[in-house]
């Protein structure tokens, strides 16, 4: 059931003026749109593969756990990169915004919850804090593809994890080829665009040096 890959989606790698500070709440609400967008997109990619993922609560629970492990992912990215206090108010607003957007969603298409009941953004954040803590057993590819450059890649383990979860999320007949086209294809797809994205924010590029007036003749 392994589909080619559609088109890829584009993405801005430079979010801030080279000159202006980046505080890790900014940096975490530039990826907070990209993982929502990069889950998004793996949403529609799978649907373009013939996997029945309905409106309502289908699409959200396939949305959850996609988002939480690229916040996974870009979490141990932080690790890596920042200081530990700087990763801890990233990571911490980054699941904040990332809740909110669902929040939102989920509100607008299913309602919200019943007077009492956590709201949509609180029961993300719990699933957030367990799973997190599973992806954290699973460590780096020792062979990562050339385009990682230096930035984490999980390892085999890490990525059928998220398959394995994702199955249930989907029709009967849909869930013996999922994790084929989930690892082969779609989070490929979505790795590229967290690891592009975290790198472009962490690794600014140089400030452009300013253009020449051009010199008038007399």
């Amino acid at each position: 059931m392994t589909q080619p890959p559609l088109p890829s989606m584009r993405i801005k790698n430079q979010w801030f003026r080279a000159d202006a500070p980046k505080t890790p709440a900014e940096q975490a609400s530039a990826m907070a749109f990209i993982v929502w967008r990069a889950a998004h997109q793996m949403l529609k990619r799978m649907r373009g593969a013939d996997f029945d993922i309905d409106a309502g609560r289908p699409y959200f629970d396939f949305m959850r756990e996609v988002l939480v492990f690229l916040i996974a992912v870009t979490d141990r990215i932080a690790f890596e990169r920042l200081g530990a206090d700087e990763r801890q108010a990233f990571t911490v607003a980054l699941v904040g915004h990332v809740a909110r957007t669902l929040q939102e969603n989920e509100d607008g298409l299913l309602g919200e919850p019943p007077a009492g009941a956590p709201s949509h953004a609180d029961t993300f954040v719990d699933l957030v804090n367990e799973v997190v803590g599973h992806y954290a057993e699973f460590g780096a590819d020792p062979a990562p593809p050339a385009d990682a450059q230096g930035i984490f890649h999980p390892d085999f383990a890490f990525v059928r994890y998220l398959g394995t979860r994702l199955e249930p999320t989907l029709p009967e007949k849909d869930r013996r080829w999922v994790l084929d086209q989930v690892m082969a294809v779609e989070t490929p797809e979505a790795l590229g665009i967290v690891q592009r994205s975290m790198r472009g924010l962490l690794d600014p590029a140089p400030p452009r040096r300013p253009r020449r007036a051009a010199l008038s003749g007399d």
